[in-house]
């Protein structure tokens, strides 16, 4: 169950700091923890992200459409990572890239979550 927190933390970390378009639905710790939970596995040992980890990278993207949402976000992927054991920063970082999602800067657990703009 931690393993799986850390891994939708940072992967919705890096999707939150990216401007992304209008979804319904604001971002929970639980929607991003959801999301994510298909990535812990890639997040731990790297090799190829699956498609239902990517499906959640873009859906989460997709759905920090505001400020507040992407540094809610930023905040669930930090607690999340901080919680799991075994989760790879080199991974973490690498995983929007590997599914498509850019982002203007790479994320880690000392990312300032106030910091993040649209």
């Amino acid at each position: 169950m931690a393993s799986l927190k850390v891994a939708c933390v940072v992967t919705l970390v890096c999707m939150a700091l990216v401007g992304a378009p209008m979804v319904q639905g604001a971002i929970t710790c639980g929607r991003v923890v959801g999301a994510l939970s298909p990535c812990i596995p890639y997040l731990r040992m790297g090799g190829v992200p699956t498609a239902g980890c990517c499906n959640g990278v873009r859906s989460l993207n997709a759905a920090a459409a505001t400020t507040a949402d992407r540094r809610t976000a930023c905040g669930c992927l930090k607690s999340a990572a901080q919680s799991i054991a075994g989760i790879s920063p080199t991974y973490s970082q690498s995983l929007p890239g590997r599914c498509g999602v850019n982002l203007p800067y790479k994320f880690s657990i000392s990312t300032d979550c106030s910091t993040i703009k649209p």
